[in-house]
């Protein structure tokens, strides 16, 4: 069907990006991913082209577009480029982090960190997950006690995505201990704070060129002027956010899974097996019709979600919905596609490979499928 969500003027920075992506990120994907860790220049290379911060106002150095349309293409291109996760932190840094900083920040903190986080000087990172507490956010035990001009902020996080590169962290801290989740406030630490010390490169199964840390804090003097809202509110900041992450996720999820089955597509057409190309199979033509189906009512689906957050009306549930949905779509469409390939599916200089082992984390990360079922059952008043 024919996507009708975007217009010219995304067609045209659709063409721009995927033409930056081609050039900057392609050519070095597979040295990122063996060093485990892309450089910080690509966030400043993204920044001098004005690819960093859409909805960050001019005057900031952003774009000063709140259309989120944008954010997607960029998502759907990193993926329809085979590079994942080379294009993950600036996924995060721009739809999961920045909102932070421009919902929640004072005037003073607004100068202070926003031209930096538009033009790619500084890079950013959300710290909410801690060893053994899982999805239970309620439970963690960072504290930020307040100490005159200050806090006191004594714990650790891991698997932070971006948590080597990052000089921004956008911290989940109970201000409160004795509380749950009224106790919990949102703090930004800062790199170079005394105390703030960061663990290892965490080796993943897939993810490779993307930075995922352990971060330490030991007694680390926070100024209280980095307190993102008020204290106690930032459970309810995190809730707030989170439709736009989790729907940030569906739509690279689909992307990805579109990805596969082109390529995919295209190698069923060439390859042959018994005198015959694998695509004239009638197993092919069922499997990758049943892949291209997926697709196209998952789309559907998204494209009425990116326009429901652009007019404010997107909800939990429904965000839920498409993320669990297409996450899973996108394991279970990449599976299918590299069982085609046969083989050489398996070997790693083939890109449906690393898809797939990038794929695996999609339904774990912004919220666990299980997670997500839970939200929609509690809507349905069960």
């Amino acid at each position: 069907m024919n996507r009708t969500i975007y217009n010219e003027d995304h067609e045209a920075f659709r063409q721009s990006y995927r033409s930056w992506v081609d050039n900057e990120i392609v050519p070095h994907d597979d040295e990122w991913n063996k060093a485990e860790i892309t450089p910080r220049s690509l966030f400043t290379n993204a920044g001098n082209h004005g690819f960093l911060g859409f909805d960050i106002p001019e005057e900031f150095g952003g774009g000063g577009v709140e259309d989120f349309r944008f954010n997607a293409i960029a998502a759907e291109e990193i993926q329809m480029a085979g590079v994942t996760a080379s294009g993950l932190g600036m996924t995060l840094h721009n739809d999961i982090c920045v909102p932070y900083f421009l919902k929640y920040c004072t005037a003073e903190q607004k100068q202070r960190w926003l031209p930096g986080i538009s033009s790619g000087e500084l890079i950013t990172a959300i710290g909410m997950t801690e060893p053994g507490i899982g999805s239970d956010l309620a439970s963690m035990g960072t504290t930020a006690l307040r100490d005159g001009d200050s806090y006191v902020v004594n714990g650790s996080k891991t698997f932070i995505t971006n948590g080597i590169n990052a000089d921004l962290v956008v911290l989940a801290v109970k201000t409160d201990p004795n509380e749950r989740h009224k106790g919990m406030s949102l703090i930004i630490m800062e790199r170079g704070l005394e105390g703030f010390e960061r663990g290892r490169n965490l080796d993943k199964m897939g993810m490779k060129a993307q930075d995922t840390a352990e971060l330490f804090f030991n007694d680390v003097h926070v100024p209280a002027t980095n307190l993102l809202g008020e204290e106690g509110q930032g459970f309810a900041m995190l809730v707030d956010n989170l439709p736009q992450e989790r729907l940030s996720i569906a739509i690279a999820g689909v992307a990805a899974a579109k990805a596969a089955f082109e390529w995919t597509l295209t190698y069923v057409q060439e390859r042959k097996a018994f005198g015959q190309t694998i695509g004239s199979f009638q197993n092919t033509k069922f499997v990758l019709a049943e892949v291209a189906t997926e697709i196209e009512v998952a789309q559907a689906y998204i494209d009425q979600s990116i326009l429901a957050l652009n007019a404010g009306t997107l909800t939990a549930e429904d965000a839920a919905m498409g993320k669990w949905w297409c996450t899973e779509l996108q394991k279970r469409a990449i599976d299918k596609c590299l069982q085609l390939f046969g083989g050489y599916g398996y070997m790693s200089e083939y890109p449906i490979s690393r898809a797939y082992r990038d794929a695996r984390v999609t339904t774990i990360y912004g919220g666990t499928t299980e997670i997500m079922k839970e939200i929609i059952g509690k809507s349905l008043g069960l």
